[in-house]
């Protein structure tokens, strides 16, 4: 029988720069219909959080607010002074429906937040 001597191999681990865990080493396709519904999602998602976290925007030549009710469902649109405009019935993705009255006729209000300016 042959003597065999015993051999230390020290294993180095590569750590991934980029920080992801699911890296399959390909560049993203920014151009691929995937990509580009996810950019529109993104999008909208970050509107919508805008609007409901109550940022300032700009809807024709008035500047706006969204301010949360008491009980958290729905709240109301007031404007940068702090005056009431309109109540909200729903919010949407990227639709806020709301109403107010004049002279007791309620009117009807609905804002495409793709359309409103957020101001920075």
């Amino acid at each position: 029988m042959k003597h065999m001597n015993k051999v230390n191999i020290q294993v180095k681990k590569e750590i991934k720069i980029d920080g992801r865990t699911l890296n399959t080493g390909r560049p993203v396709n920014k151009k691929s219909a995937r990509q580009q519904r996810l950019a529109i999602q993104r999008f909208n998602n970050s509107i919508n959080d805008m609007f409901v976290s109550g940022k300032l925007f700009e809807y024709g030549s008035r500047t706006y607010k969204y301010s949360v009710g008491d009980n958290s469902d729905v709240g109301c649109i007031t404007d940068e002074y702090g005056f009431h405009v309109c109540n909200v019935d729903y919010i949407g993705r990227t639709k806020v429906k709301a109403y107010t009255y004049v002279m007791s006729k309620r009117v009807n209000v609905e804002l495409n937040l793709k359309q409103v300016k957020f101001v920075k």
